[in-house]
């Protein structure tokens, strides 16, 4: 006689081996299905790559392999122009539209930061304006630059700030666009905190960035320019796809979830910085960067700062208003000129 207790043992048996197999099935799936978003996003490298070269030249420093471009005329009279860009881009969103106008008269030196652009760091957790400033400061003494202006936007405006306290001797003046300057309300994004996170961030950056970043791209350009509208053409002449390659997309989420507390770290200090400051900005419709919370209180702590609010001007400055940011840069490079020949 059938045991009841005996056919819903055995039962349970035979539902092991069918769990086991399915379990094996979606493994397999998404392995395979993993191995080919790796494949996708590798084939995606080579493509970005090869359609937008370095232009520059490398500079081999201390953890780290700076990309360079260093156009227009060499006068030992006048300082040079030192550009760096913010997050989630690389040098040509400041050469195109104002370096390379200024060129026509000025050295103007661009930088993809470290970890940004063709720039590399050897060590992904070198990711804040501490440390990135040292980096750049040894490339430009590779380089033989002195005394420079300093022309910032956004996530390096608190890398500007940096290098001012850090190496006054290099930072002749600061020109800052809609700069990060302090600690503020939030974070940086959800999907940043994932990617930076070990394990799960290379996985998703190796695998998935790549390409479902390719049809994301467009609206967050968007989103940093609005009320602007995006230059024709923008993400392709700026080599935007770049930063969607696993080692940069990885590099940039650390730089931003590590800029927080960075910048709480260094804004006390911001009253002893001695370069002459002109801050350009946004007022309400910068979205990307608050006005409020960074370029005002800059310019009521450090000592000598002019500050220049645009209404209904976004967070690209430089493509908004690039002729004020030409004739602001000018006007420090010519302040400063003056107060050497006074010195005299």
């Amino acid at each position: 006689m059938d045991n009841p207790e005996t056919r819903t043992h055995s039962g349970r048996i035979s539902l092991v081996p069918k769990i086991i197999r399915t379990f094996s099935m979606v493994v397999a799936v998404v392995v395979a299905a993993l191995a080919i978003l790796a494949l996708v996003t590798q084939a995606g490298v080579w493509l970005v790559q090869r359609a937008h070269p370095a232009p520059g030249r490398m500079i081999e420093i201390a953890g780290a392999s700076l990309h360079i471009v260093d156009i227009g005329a060499r006068d030992p009279a006048v300082s040079p122009i030192v550009m760096l860009h913010g997050a989630s881009s690389n040098l040509e969103v400041m050469r195109q539209p104002v370096g390379e106008r200024l060129a026509k008269s000025h050295r103007v030196i661009l930088i993809d930061r470290p970890g940004h652009g063709w720039s590399t760091r050897a060590n992904l957790w070198d990711s804040t304006p501490a440390i990135q400033g040292r980096m750049i400061d040894e490339a430009l003494a590779k380089l033989g630059v002195g005394r420079a202006v300093f022309v910032v936007h956004s996530w390096a405006g608190a890398l500007g700030a940096r290098m001012a306290l850090d190496y006054p001797e290099r930072v002749a003046g600061l020109v800052m666009l809609a700069p990060v300057a302090y600690p503020w309300p939030g974070g940086v994004g959800r999907y940043n905190k994932i990617v930076a996170l070990p394990v799960i961030g290379p996985l998703l950056a190796y695998t998935i960035t790549l390409p479902l970043g390719t049809f994301l791209i467009g609206s967050g350009v968007r989103g940093v320019f609005a009320p602007q509208p995006v230059p024709d053409r923008y993400v392709e002449n700026t080599a935007t796809a770049l930063l969607l390659r696993p080692r940069e997309f990885l590099a940039n989420a650390r730089d931003l979830v590590t800029l927080k507390a960075a910048v709480a770290e260094q804004a006390p200090r911001y009253a002893n910085i001695k370069a002459p400051i002109t801050i350009i900005a946004g007022d309400a419709t910068d979205k990307t960067v608050s006005t409020s919370i960074h370029s005002r209180p800059l310019a009521a702590t450090a000592p000598n700062v002019k500050l220049i609010v645009l209404p209904g001007v976004g967070h690209m400055v430089q493509n908004a208003v690039p002729d004020l940011v030409i004739s602001e840069i000018e006007a420090m490079i010519g302040g400063l000129a003056q107060n050497t020949a006074a010195a005299k």
